[in-house]
């Protein structure tokens, strides 16, 4: 058996607690796992997605995470994780549509940013019933009972014109999922204090076709179970890791 400095007890202690530091301070200021628990992303992130979130993106908290790994800025389109400002404890994804300064407003569904329309391939608009506070954002002469109370009276000291303005060192943020997601017109802007980081890579997903809908999955065939508790555990692996992908 091998012996010496390199080998035995005090060696293996060694490397484990290296290895513990590596990935705290992987966990405190580089990455995060994260789960996709609603349907606000689809079909760009669904249901059951686990997401590696890069947290040195936005938000490197503290003087020393600022010295260690600068924040980057934060750019329109980019899917982003944050504290949910009504709820700290609680972790959301969305996609930022509105930067500081930005005018906002809906028509029709469709996002104008400072006067002008915006090309968004990522949105997708299930079919609904008519929602004129959803659809023709901001509007006030209709209320929807999901809104935010503290927010509502917000919003009407946020809009100029047409248009709700979004405050400095805040973001307005939508879900992909426009017609089933509440987002930044039910419950306000995103303090940048509360972004978290950027969805880097989806590296398992228990759906069972990347990019599927709910629904699709709902009405898709199935197929018959492996014979053995083994096989059935390799296939739900299987499914998952092949449903992996990085997120542009």
């Amino acid at each position: 058996m091998r012996s010496g400095p390199h080998y035995g007890p005090v060696a293996m202690v060694r490397s484990l607690a290296e290895m513990l530091i590596i990935a705290l301070f992987l966990l405190t200021f580089v990455i995060q796992p994260f789960r996709i628990p609603s349907a606000s992303m689809q079909p760009t992130l669904n249901v059951g997605d686990f997401l590696l979130v890069d947290k040195r993106s936005y938000a490197a908290e503290g003087r020393l995470g600022s010295m260690l790994l600068p924040a980057t800025p934060v750019h329109r389109g980019d899917l982003a994780v944050f504290l949910f400002p009504p709820d700290p404890s609680r972790h959301l994804v969305k996609r930022v549509i509105g930067l500081p300064g930005d005018r906002i407003r809906l028509r029709d569904g469709r996002v104008l940013v400072n006067g002008q329309p915006i090309s968004e391939s990522y949105a997708v608009y299930a079919p609904s019933r008519p929602n004129l506070f959803r659809d023709e954002f901001p509007n006030l002469r209709e209320a929807d009972p999901d809104v935010d109370e503290h927010w509502w009276l917000m919003l009407r000291r946020s809009i100029v014109g047409a248009d709700v303005v979004v405050p400095p060192d805040h973001y307005f943020v939508l879900g992909d999922n426009r017609n089933n997601s509440e987002d930044s017109r039910y419950w306000g802007f995103v303090p940048q204090a509360n972004m978290v980081g950027r969805p880097l890579v989806v590296y398992f997903s228990t759906s069972w076709k990347s990019g599927q809908t709910a629904e699709a999955r709902q009405f898709e065939p199935t197929p018959p179970p492996p014979a053995s508790t083994l096989g059935r555990l390799g296939k739900v692996l299987g499914d998952g890791f092949r449903a992996a992908r990085i997120l542009r």
